[in-house]
């Protein structure tokens, strides 16, 4: 038995993760093509350092930007620059990607190699490998590494909080990262400490993944400081503030951040990916993510280089089971639905979802009838209900007033709804609408 620890708020989505659970993470054959936006992650769009016909080295920067808040992107494998232009993106328009045909050899750059005295460096030092090396948060938010593991002075580090709860349904990827990667996690860790001069590491897993907490354990036996924390099955237990709650039963200030309480919170995929950037001195140029779903004949985990087009992935999976009514880039809370599986996986692709009509939830939505549920289970105590409806007939300045900047998009509101009223979306139009008004207003 484990005793957990838990937040408030929140909901009890089926998890549906049996699909791929069991299953170790496979290397997918490279592709003959690659699509690299140029913007995958938070901040500042990469700028190409490549010219259309350049021959390429898999790990060689193709874009950067002089930007603090942003990250290179690099070829996933090697061959000729065969287009720069705009290509649909999987989280909406089009944008300036870098395509790369392959010339099958799959020639990396000479400076990918183990550094054995990696733990000797600065952490100034390991902090450069990272943001040469373009990590980006792998649990989706895709915030440039680098930049969080910067704190201003006045905002000391005390606690390093590892994410391996992975609440959101059908993915897996995490899980199985914890089970084939702990040495390298464990690294990952003591490099994250190293930076912040931390005193203390907490590897968060929720209960349903038993046999990573025991190896996890297993595995910290030795270290005094770093401790694996269970947690409850719920969702969202992964937000940063939720997590530090149940952790460490500390709360994150209103319109506040971790380091303000002296925490830094990391994904384990991050925490990976921050290990072979500083002591393999490899860049990011690919991912495990799960390809999942009723819809998906195979549902499997792989190890997919950046870039790799969702059609590739679907298609070693063994296809559609049949008509596909979501494709959904991430999971069903908070993943985006895509219109093309022409898109290229990027540096946040947690997994790739495929719906069937049966599981889609293609109810039109009614109006609200006041059961306050919604309000029940947000994590951030809002009242989503009501914030909804300012931005749906346009008073942003009262959904303002209501805390809607602080809503996370964790998408249980919409999620618990007995209207499926699309709260959500109303709420992420609302939060466009506020920062569109602000930047008119700052000019």
């Amino acid at each position: 038995m484990f005793y957990t620890k838990r937040f408030r708020g929140g909901t009890h989505p089926p998890t549906n993760k049996r699909l791929t659970e069991k299953y170790p993470v496979e290397n997918l054959p490279h592709p003959q093509k690659v699509i690299i936006p140029l913007q995958q992650h938070i901040g500042t769009p990469a700028i190409p350092i490549v010219q259309k016909g350049d021959s390429v080295q898999t790990g060689q920067m193709i874009g950067k930007s002089d930007a603090f808040v942003s990250a290179p992107v690099h070829a996933s494998i090697s061959g000729r620059v065969h287009a720069i232009e705009p290509r649909p993106h999987p989280l909406g328009k089009n944008l300036l990607s870098i395509v790369i045909e392959s010339d099958g050899y799959d020639e990396w750059i000479d400076t990918v190699k183990p550094d054995k005295n990696f733990m000797d460096l600065s952490p100034g030092d390991m902090i450069h490998r990272v943001q040469e090396a373009g990590i980006v948060g792998m649990g989706g938010a895709a915030f440039p590494a680098h930049v969080k593991l910067s704190p201003p002075p006045e905002k000391p580090i005390e606690n390093v909080i590892i994410n391996g709860s992975e609440c959101e349904p059908y993915i897996t990827a995490d899980h199985r990262l914890m089970l084939e990667k702990s040495d390298e996690i464990l690294s990952g860790v003591k490099i994250l400490m190293k930076i912040f001069h931390a005193k203390r590491a907490f590897l968060g897993i929720q209960k349903n993944k038993r046999n990573a907490i025991r190896l996890m354990r297993k595995k910290t036996l030795p270290e005094r400081n770093i401790s694996v924390v269970p947690l409850t099955v719920k969702y969202p237990q992964g937000e940063e503030k939720q997590l530090i709650r149940a952790v460490m039963g500390r709360e994150v200030p209103y319109k506040g951040f971790p380091m303000d309480i002296g925490c830094s919170v990391h994904n384990v995929g991050t925490t990976f990916a921050i290990f072979e950037a500083v002591a393999l001195q490899k860049p990011l140029i690919e991912r495990i993510t799960t390809i999942t779903g009723p819809g998906i004949r195979h549902p499997k985990n792989l190890r997919v280089r950046i870039g790799t087009p969702f059609q590739y992935l679907i298609e070693y999976c063994g296809g559609y089971t049949g008509a596909v009514v979501k494709l959904i880039n991430g999971g069903p809370m908070v993943g985006v639905s895509q219109v093309t599986s022409e898109v290229p996986l990027i540096k946040g692709t947690l997994g790739i979802l495929v719906l069937d009509r049966k599981t889609a939830n293609l109810k039109p939505q009614s109006p609200c009838i006041r059961c306050t549920r919604c309000v029940d289970v947000c994590p951030m105590k809002l009242l989503p209900n009501q914030i909804a409806d300012f931005v749906e007939y346009n008073r942003i300045e009262e959904a303002y007033r209501l805390g809607i900047l602080n809503c996370m998009k964790c998408g249980c509101c919409s999620y618990i709804c007995p209207s499926k009223r699309n709260l959500l979306q109303y709420i992420d139009l609302g939060k466009a609408l506020w920062h569109e008004k602000q930047e008119k207003m700052n000019q």
